[in-house]
């Protein structure tokens, strides 16, 4: 049985990605034998629809579960549809996860834990918008031909559970910081 973990490196000893759609690697690991297999996700920087690309790509490798910290609904719905079961909330090194998964620890998620978009740095933010659209769009956009996914509506949360929301989100976008600080050393080193 093979399963992918969204990764901030190539290899084991990485740390689990929370963004499943535009992490930098997948580890794709054989759980009999642990060889593993990095793979760059290319939808990485995509400008949009990375969440759907990186779905199907993950698909087409064959594996079975994905081990991720966040999975928005586009994503979701894709993997889902292929047959693959998502496991949301992951958090550590890759190893570990990988540990915990053969252990039964971890249990697969009946639906995405983010909205649409989290991964792009919108993430939760608590901005108060004017509203002024004008609304001129025709809607004839292209379609994958899935039905769309209802997000589940707001819910009250508490004060200590918005803090360890907060705090999450300050940790991926820390990650996302480095990630993109160390994409610049190697862009900048191969001039």
């Amino acid at each position: 049985m093979k399963i992918a973990v969204s990764s901030t490196g190539s290899s084991l000893d990485a740390e689990v990605d929370p963004r499943f759609g535009r992490c930098q690697y997948f580890i794709i690991v054989d759980l009999e034998t642990m060889e593993f297999e990095a793979v760059e996700n290319s939808s990485a920087m995509a400008a949009g629809g990375a969440g759907i690309s990186t779905a199907q790509m993950v698909a087409n490798k064959g594996v079975q579960v994905v081990l991720t910290g966040n999975c928005g609904p586009n994503a979701y719905q894709t993997l889902s549809a292929a047959g693959v079961q998502v496991i949301n909330g992951v958090v550590g090194g890759i190893r570990d996860a990988v540990e915990a998964y053969k252990a039964g620890k971890l249990q697969a998620s009946a639906q995405p834990n983010v909205a649409a978009h989290f991964g792009m740095g919108g993430g939760m933010g608590m901005g108060r918008g004017m509203g002024r659209g004008m609304g001129m769009g025709r809607g004839m956009g292209v379609t994958s031909g899935m039905p769309p996914v209802a997000e589940p509506a707001p819910q009250a949360i508490s004060r200590e559970q918005e803090i360890e929301m907060l705090k999450s989100q300050v940790e991926m976008l820390l990650q996302q910081l480095r990630e993109t600080q160390r994409r610049i050393g190697e862009l900048e080193e191969g001039k």
